[in-house]
């Protein structure tokens, strides 16, 4: 692409056109953008567009978004695939000149379009700085002097902002030699300059806060310290620079002055002015907290005068969110002392008492936005309150501060807070309706402070601060009673978290008197509470006693079963709640634990089927969709287990609902579909209804296999329908599909492990006259495939498989069909691969399976039986014993793990495992009960055939502690080998 008039034109037309509020023009300019992006020097041509003046500025900065978006994208290769070649959209030429336009662009730009160009800069600076770009920090640092001697902080801003871009890298990425290079870099050039302005900015605003000074005068001075202060955390956040430790006193002076200092002009003109002085002195808390957390030592000296400023400071930060940040940064700090050894300053007399009146319990209070939050949020809400997201929230930091000082002073912090809990309640019981925020809190503060441990699967939670069984009954179970579900909703939820908290320690008679109760609050308006019902109920199905045994069981739910799975669909049709994951997942529990009766069954896969019917039109949460899979799963499974007729019925609801994701090409739900239907095929008995085979015919098709996510759902159907169905393997060649489907999954080491599922079934379920023909083609995929990269994981299911094949079609028909493709492959084969590594196998039925069959080949196998082959013999049999013998720990070695299909992270891209419609293990030797007694009652079989031969092999072949393992085995099995 040219820079030239019709260029600029054109481009311009289209980046006007971007902003249009008509979706017509807009979408016709964005697609012709895209098609722009395509040629070379497109981002060039766009940076110019950026910095031509007589374009008005809207223009320009919608021109700087593309910019900055387009080099995201392709600034360098985006794909980590090998297989897929770079693109080469933005060429050397075109970087150098980019990189030599954009600084001064940047700095001579408007403010907004200055903040996109400096994202830009931090986008080529990831990738090419230092190393591709030296030239990059002198000009910085050239430009931070000029703009700084003419005190144009426009610019001084718009590079130290683009200096904390590049510098955060020191923050976040793993410490390497490299990474420290690049901080000795950055150190040795951009530290003396940073404290330069920072110095300068602080003289100005010393002056400037006088008097005669102005919000705006001060603001871009406070806006560049608060940039000074972020890369001071950037350069410190390894470890303490010399640089810095030299000229600590400069900065910490500084820091104590912001801390301390009140700057009227700005903070009384506005709520903007206030957190634009709160943002600079949680950006000096975070360094000081830094400091405390990583170089106490040398910050000692500053300590206590910075605890006294941020004390201070604490007092008169308002409960105003527009605070928080700086009430948050401040608490965390007092949090770090607490817990170092300098705690001694929480000790003095009455301190602690100050603590939790003046910080705790102003900031666990619910405050308005937490109402709001509550009302018009509730997931953002439960994250926080529930799921321990919220500890940047005011009300977990200032438990967290309470907790630190318990470290060290927790008989002091027990007392102060037992009679605070007190207090408060005592202040909602004098006046309910009014102070209903005071019981809130002590709930709050019990719940917060609460030590939550996991013993045996099983949560559990414990306090100092009440008794247990004495606050339920007194505090909350009188809020549980309560008939008005949608009265003071926040206490009803804060009463329900108590009681999930609490539940192992609340008896069982007391909480199953509670149940129906909670159940009730099923029918509540709030989002919240009924989902703290909902998750009440899943957990209480959690609880163990000793010895791992369930609490609760099936018959302990039958009394309110119907009114609550009524009350749970319920829940699912208030608004925002349709896809609510607490209460699905409380379903999935309780189909878990109930009898499912068909009167259960009928009402429950079809109300589990309109939901899903529903989220299929536009599948958003990956949470709430799973637990509805599993909780068809878990339904399916547990019916059909009690009554084996009900299959029919879950075939007639979810048949037209799974077709429709198949032909809708709803491809989130594609693994869970294929796992469910094949746990409908294995409830099946055999032959399996017609109905089942065009989905056969689809499942055969090559397009499915082409998503990663699909193949291990795809594998476990096409087992079901092997296991179900083998006979219709013979028809229409789909056994040579089949074998197809094998062959392109072993090729890549992320599919090859579904790829020997696939070809174990095809082993077990046919007849060897079936597949004797295909065994050629089997053996030149597996032997090529392992010629090209041989695995830790391909050997292993290589042995499995040749193990399997042996015992259900004999050790001849093994070694001949091997042979059949390279004359003597077979014992090539056991000398190289099975015997050295037979002691990698794991999982008590593998172990078994390639036991039995190693032990078969040493007794069976003419080629081992043979005077000349006496020392693959005994190899194979010393390897036998080691795997016999031997704990796992200490005959197998970790592998270097190839990234599995299983483990992407993404929400599209994800095979995701039901639980409830997992296959059951076969084992494809039930008859053999012990691989040990088995050995031993072969070789003594074989030995008495062969009197006299194998002991001098098995004293020269096994190694001493093999050899006292064989005698330990024949000792225990009562035999002798002559």
């Amino acid at each position: 692409m040219e820079w030239n008039q019709e260029t600029l034109q054109s481009l311009s037309h289209c980046f006007l056109n971007t902003l249009s509020p008509s979706p017509a023009p807009r979408r016709h300019a964005e697609s012709s953008l895209a098609s722009a992006s395509e040629q070379p020097n497109y981002a060039l041509v766009v940076l110019r567009l950026v910095a031509e003046p007589s374009l008005d500025e809207q223009i320009r900065m919608a021109a700087a978004v593309n910019f900055k978006n387009h080099l995201r994208l392709w600034w360098t290769p985006s794909s980590t695939d090998p297989s897929v070649p770079a693109d080469p959209r933005i060429l050397g030429p075109e970087k150098e000149q980019i990189k030599s336009l954009i600084v001064p662009l940047m700095l001579s730009s408007a403010t907004r379009i200055q903040s996109q160009l400096s994202e830009a800069l931090a986008v080529i600076s990831k990738h090419d700085f230092p190393k591709s770009w030296p030239q990059l920090l002198p000009d910085l640092i050239s430009s931070l002097q000029k703009s700084s001697a003419a005190s144009d902080y426009v610019s001084v801003n718009g590079i130290l902002s683009t200096a904390n871009s590049i510098f955060k890298k020191f923050r976040y990425q793993y410490k390497t030699n490299d990474l420290l290079l690049d901080l000795k870099y950055c150190l040795d050039n951009f530290a003396s300059p940073l404290l330069e302005i920072f110095l300068k900015t602080a003289q100005l605003i010393d002056f400037a806060a006088g008097p005669a000074g102005t919000a705006e005068t001060l603001r871009p001075l406070f806006e560049s310290q608060r940039l000074c202060c972020r890369i001071f955390y950037s350069f410190n956040f390894i470890d303490l620079p010399e640089f810095f430790e030299d000229h600590m006193r400069e900065w910490m002076t500084e820091f104590q002055k912001y801390l301390t200092t009140c700057y009227p002009a700005l903070e009384k003109s506005g709520t903007e002015g206030l957190i634009i002085v709160d943002d600079l002195r949680a950006a000096v808390c975070e360094n000081i907290n830094l400091y405390m957390e990583k170089n106490e030592e040398e910050f000692q000296g500053y300590l206590h005068t910075f605890a006294t400023a941020v004390w201070s400071l604490l007092g008169d930060v308002s409960q105003s969110s527009s605070r928080d940040r700086l009430a948050i940064t401040a608490i965390k700090f007092l949090t770090t002392v607490s817990t170092s050894v300098h705690h001694t300053l929480f000790s003095g007399d009455g301190v602690i008492q100050q603590i939790c009146q003046s910080i705790v319990i102003p900031n666990v209070r619910m405050r308005e936005e937490d109402e709001e939050l509550f009302e018009m949020n509730y997931v953002e809400f439960i994250r926080r309150d529930m799921e321990g997201s919220d500890l940047d929230t005011r009300r977990r930091i200032a438990c967290e501060l309470f907790k630190g000082i318990a470290t060290n002073y927790k008989a002091q912090v027990t007392a102060i807070l037992s009679v605070q809990i007190q207090n408060l309640l005592s202040s909602f019981a004098a006046n309910p309706v009014s102070n209903w925020k005071d019981k809130d809190c002590a709930i709050y503060l019990v719940v917060s402070l609460a030590t939550k441990r996991t013993s045996g699967g099983s949560a559990s939670a414990s306090t100092d601060l009440i008794d247990v069984e004495s606050f339920f009954a007194t505090v909350i179970v009188s809020e549980l009673r309560n008939q008005k579900v949608n009265d003071f909703p926040i206490l009803k939820a804060g009463a329900l978290k108590f009681f999930t908290m609490f539940r192992s320690q609340i008896p069982k008679d007391v909480a199953l008197g509670l149940v129906p109760d909670v159940v009730r609050f099923l029918t509540s308006e709030s989002n919240v509470v009924h989902s703290y019902a909902a998750s009440c109920i899943e957990k209480l199905f959690l609880v163990k006693d000793e010895g791992g045994r369930a609490r609760y069981t099936s018959k302990d739910i039958t009394p309110v079963l119907l009114m609550l799975m009524n009350n749970l669909f319920t829940a699912l049709r208030f608004s925002e709640s349709e896809e609510n994951q607490y209460v699905m997942k409380c379903l999935m529990r309780v189909l878990a634990v109930a009898d499912i009766s068909e009167g259960v069954a009928a009402p429950s896969i079809a109300g589990l089927t309109s939901v899903l019917n529903e989220v299929c039109k536009n599948p958003k949460n990956p949470m709430f969709n799973h637990y509805l899979f599993e909780s068809i799963a878990v339904l399916v499974r547990r019916a059909c287990e009690r009554d084996a007729s009900l299959i029919s019925t879950f075939e007639a609801s979810l048949f037209p609902t799974l077709q429709t994701i198949l032909s809708n090409d709803v491809t989130e739900f594609f693994p869970y579909a294929f796992q469910l239907l094949a746990q409908l095929v294995e409830l099946n008995r055999s032959p399996i209804p017609a109905g089942y085979m065009p989905i056969f015919e689809i499942l055969l098709s090559a397009d499915l296999w082409n998503k990663s996510s699909n193949v291990p759902a795809l594998v476990r159907l096409l087992q079901a329908f092997l296991q179900k169905a083998p006979h219709e393997l013979n028809r229409e060649g789909r056994l040579s599909h089949v074998l197809g489907i094998f062959n392109r999954l072993i090729a890549l080491p992320s599919t090859e492990e579904q790829g020997f599922y696939v070809l174990n079934t095809v082993i077990e379920s046919l007849e060897y006259s079936v597949i004797a023909n295909y065994m050629s083609h089997i053996w030149h995929a597996l032997f090529t495939r392992l010629h090209k990269k041989q695995t830790v994981k391909f050997v292993k299911s290589l042995l499995i498989f040749m193990s399997l094949f042996l015992v259900k079609h004999g050790s001849e028909n093994l070694a001949n069909s091997m042979n059949a493709v390279q004359a003597g492959i077979f014992v090539m084969i056991l000398e190289q691969i099975w015997i050295p590594n037979l002691k990698l196998i794991t999982g008590v039925i593998e172990l078994k399976l390639t036991a039995v069959a190693s032990t078969r080949i040493l007794c069976e196998c003419p080629d081992l039986l043979d005077v000349a082959a006496a020392r693959h013999w005994g190899k194979m049999l010393d390897s036998i014993v080691t795997l016999l013998s031997r704990p796992e720990e200490d005959r197998v070695e970790e592998e270097p793990e190839v990234p599995d299909i299983a483990e992407n992270v993404g929400y599209t891209a994800t095979f995701v495992s039901l639980q409830n419609a997992g296959k059951k293990e076969e084992d494809p030797l039930k008859d053999i009960r012990d691989a040990k007694e088995f050995l031993v009652a072969s070789l003594t079989r074989i030995s008495s055939l062969f009197p006299g031969r194998f002991p001098q092999i098995i004293s020269e072949a096994l190694d001493a502690a093999n050899q006292s393992a064989l005698v330990q085995f024949c000792n225990t099995y009562k035999s002798v080998l002559v």
